[in-house]
């Protein structure tokens, strides 16, 4: 994919004075010609993010959190493939939701478990009936419906601007990331845009839904625009967006949990209680981070 000139082969001389860490050209095809990532030895503090994102920006670079996970799989053992990802500004994020959505949902959402009640008897409408994308016919069919297109921008107005936010949840996953993600340390990717970070180092965690990362980065890229997102922890196959402007209501939350089941079908298949709208109420719903994994 197309990038900014790499300043990471030499960082000072591009002007980076980085703590101690790690150059990454480790891939499934042997080494890359460049670095792809640099990331710290140590762990990740919270006051770091700030200066590494003003003095990266100025050179092309991104800071993003990486974590090894449970198993210890830090970025050398990501299985990275540079080689399989395309430019992400090549596909339509639209396109792509809707290819997912008709070939996981009915498989999965389509036996109307999701879906609003079917009209009663007497004729009056089910209480389900909200005007919101709906995941099913509700009678029974056994299909999840057309793809319901892409939700709206949120009504709200943002609180604060989208890198602030993103510090904040940075600020959040760096101070407890022992607990729950086996430790964070802080990395800086040659990418325009956070949303192309996964491309940028051929990210495969989502291998077993697409192989092509960079058409996932085509709807990072969207709920850029939508919802004030960016990528803000990437593991081996885990991803946390931070979100600047969540969905308000119900109606908004449901929509755009339509579009997270069509990005990471695990998201709902594999965790209970395997439902979209409770996954729409409890995890996207005012919430100012999405969390993503792929099996």
């Amino acid at each position: 994919m197309a990038t900014l000139p790499n300043p990471l082969p030499d960082p000072a001389a591009a002007g980076l004075d980085l703590p101690p860490g790690s150059l990454v050209d480790a891939t499934l095809d042997g080494p890359w010609h460049e670095p792809l990532l640099w990331y710290a030895d140590g762990a990740a503090d919270q006051g770091d993010w700030a200066g590494l994102r003003a003095a990266g920006r100025r050179v092309g670079l991104l800071p993003v959190l990486v974590t090894g996970g449970q198993r210890d799989q830090w970025p050398e053992a990501w299985d990275l493939s540079p080689d399989s990802a395309s430019y992400p500004g090549d596909h339509d994020p639209e396109e792509v939701l809707a290819g997912y959505w008709t070939d996981y949902a009915d498989d999965e959402l389509g036996d109307g478990a999701n879906a609003a009640p079917a009209d009663g008897a007497n004729g009056e409408p089910g209480d389900g009936a909200s005007g919101a994308p709906e995941t099913g016919s509700g009678t029974g069919s056994g299909s999840a419906g057309a793809w319901p297109g892409l939700a709206p921008v949120p009504a709200r107005e943002a609180a604060e601007d989208p890198d602030t936010a993103a510090a904040g949840i940075v600020a959040v996953v760096a101070g407890d990331a022992d607990l729950w993600l086996g430790g964070t340390r802080m990395a800086l990717v040659p990418a325009r845009r956070s949303a192309d970070i996964p491309a940028a180092i051929g990210w495969t965690g989502a291998v077993n839904h697409e192989n092509d990362v960079a058409r996932l980065c085509a709807v990072l890229r969207s709920w850029e625009d939508r919802y004030d997102a960016r990528v803000v922890v990437l593991g081996f196959d885990t991803m946390i967006v931070s979100v600047g402007r969540p969905p308000a209501t119900m109606e908004e939350a449901r929509a755009l949990a339509a579009e997270h089941y069509a990005f990471c079908p695990d998201n709902i298949d594999q965790s209970p209680p395997y439902d979209l709208d409770a996954y729409a109420e409890k995890a996207v719903l005012d919430q100012d981070a999405w969390s993503f994994w792929w099996d």
